[in-house]
Order: structure tokens, then C-alpha cells, then sequence
């Protein structure tokens, strides 16, 4: 009975002791399964980052290539509307207002030229019945789009005219060429050259827009030759006479006159480009009666 009681109690005791070693366990175990839950979730996270990334990349791989372009396109535009809005701002403060010259021409006649003038080769039979001819040259500065010899062309056949100074018998006038012995010179000159030889012949200021007579010679503006005058309204050739005829009016000995009477012509002697005070415009010493155009003269 004792021995069985005993050993009763070993298998009672063992019993009461197998809780006590599972209760000691179950922490263990718990923290194990935690422990391999969060590896588990660290890893469902990584894939999922790692999955998140690679569909972004497969997303940026797999964008049409319109989308990538018009990307491209208006990171390029806005680049250049920054750029066009500082040079516009830039050219705003610091592009100078422009300032009129007053040798400026609408017609391409540049404002000055090079001072170097060339002779024309053009030689002519003497026009009038004085007795003894004006022999004259003509040159024109250079690098100009006029040939010398068209000039000379030109004013030999003005001062040729039947209403020319040649309808007085005392006036003979004779074109030579380069070389030649000459009485006077005819100069067509830009309009800075030209107010350069007006000034230095007889302080005269011309501004850029008048022509002038000189001791030995004339000086015509290239800008007058080639534009004409506002105040003359007729073909540039009888414009070209005018300016003649006016200038070598003066190398004869007469001065300005004005206009001597309304609607009438203006005398060639007149300076017409500064108004016709109610005459008409003429570009010839004498009428188509063959009377000389006068008027009061200027004091």
C-alpha cells in the first residue's frame, strides 16, 4: 500500500509539474511567432516597395513616346518663355530710343560717303552760241550705285535744252571729260559730304538737304538728285533740271528771286524747295514763249 501510495504520488507530482513547464514555454513560443509574423511583414513591405518601384519604372518605360515628348516639349517651352521674358525685359531697359538723323533718306542714299570723288570719262560738242563755251567735268563720289558718265550724260542734255540758258545767245556750254582742262566742276556728293564742300566753299550750312554753288564748280546733294523735292511736283528728270539750271544760275551771276505772283511760274532762281508761295513749279529759265521767268528779288 505504501509502495503504491508513493508511487502515486511520483505520478500525481509529475502531473502538477507538466503545467508549470508548458507555462514556461508558452512566452518563448509567443515571442517566436511574433517575432516571425513582423520578418513577415518586413518582407510583405519590402515586396511591396519593391513592387511599388518597379511599376513606377514599368509605368515610365511603358509611357507612350507622345507623352514622354510633350513632357520634354514643355519643360523645353518653358525654358524658352523664361529666356524670351528676360531678353524682352532686358531689351526694354536697355535699347536706346532711337534718335532721327537729319541726313537720313527714305530711299536708301546713305547719309555720308567716302570724300573721293570720280571724273567722268564723257566729253560733248559745245551747246549755245556764247563765245566761249563753260567747259565743265562732273564727278560723283564713289562706292554710289551712279555711274559718273550717266550723269554727265544727263546735264549735258539739260544745259542743252531749248529752255535752257543757252536761249541766251551769250551762254555756250561744253562737257570734257577727266584729264580735260574745265572752267567749273558739278559735284553730286551724299548729303554729309555735301554740306562738308558748301560749308568749306562759302559757310554755307546746307543740313543735309540743300545743294549749293562754290567757287569753281557746283555741289548737288544726292539725296535731291535721287528723291526730288515735296514742293516740286513733276517727272525727277525736270527736278534734276531744276537743280541745274538753279545752281549754274548762280555760277552765271544771279541771285534768288521769288515768286511774282500766284499761279504763275516760279523763276528757276527761285529756292522752291522751301515753298512756291502760290506759284507753280518750273524747272527752266525761260517760259514756253521763250520769256525769262523772273520775280521780285530777295533782299
Amino acid at each position: 500500500m505504501h509502495a503504491s501510495h508513493r508511487a502515486e504520488r511520483r505520478r500525481s507530482s509529475r502531473r502538477r509539474r507538466r503545467p508549470r513547464r508548458r507555462g514556461r514555454g508558452w512566452p518563448v513560443a509567443v515571442l517566436t511567432v511574433v517575432g516571425l509574423l513582423g520578418s513577415a511583414a518586413v518582407l510583405l513591405d519590402g515586396r511591396s516597395d519593391a513592387s511599388s518601384g518597379a511599376s513606377r519604372q514599368r509605368s515610365a518605360v511603358s509611357a507612350p513616346p507622345e507623352a514622354q515628348t510633350k513632357t520634354k516639349n514643355k519643360s523645353k517651352n518653358k525654358s524658352k518663355n523664361k529666356s524670351k521674358n528676360k531678353n524682352s525685359d532686358t531689351t526694354k531697359k536697355t535699347a536706346p530710343s532711337p534718335s532721327p538723323s537729319p541726313t537720313a533718306t527714305g530711299t536708301g542714299v546713305p547719309p555720308k560717303g567716302t570724300g573721293v570723288f570720280v571724273t567722268a570719262r564723257a566729253g560733248g560738242a559745245k551747246v549755245g552760241r556764247g563765245p566761249r563755251p563753260l567747259r565743265y567735268v562732273v564727278k560723283t563720289e564713289s562706292g554710289l550705285d551712279l555711274s559718273p558718265a550717266q550723269a554727265a550724260d544727263e546735264i549735258a542734255g539739260i544745259l542743252a535744252a531749248p529752255r535752257g540758258w543757252t536761249h541766251n545767245p551769250a551762254y555756250a556750254f561744253q562737257l570734257v571729260s577727266a584729264g580735260q582742262p574745265h572752267d567749273l566742276t558739278v559735284s553730286i556728293a551724299t548729303p554729309g559730304t555735301a554740306d562738308a564742300l558748301c560749308w568749306a566753299g562759302i559757310h554755307q550750312d546746307t543740313g543735309g538737304e540743300y545743294n549749293c554753288e562754290v567757287p569753281g564748280g557746283v555741289v548737288v546733294n544726292l539725296k535731291r538728285w535721287v528723291e526730288g523735292s515735296p514742293t516740286f511736283d513733276g517727272p525727277i528728270h525736270d527736278y534734276r533740271a531744276l537743280i541745274i539750271n538753279h545752281e549754274m544760275g548762280h555760277f552765271l551771276g544771279y541771285t534768288h528771286t521769288t515768286c511774282p505772283g500766284p499761279g504763275r511760274l516760279a523763276p528757276v532762281m527761285m529756292q522752291q524747295i522751301k515753298g512756291l508761295h502760290g506759284c507753280v513749279a518750273n524747272a527752266w529759265p525761260y517760259d514756253r514763249n521763250g520769256a525769262f521767268v523772273s520775280g521780285p528779288k530777295v533782299p
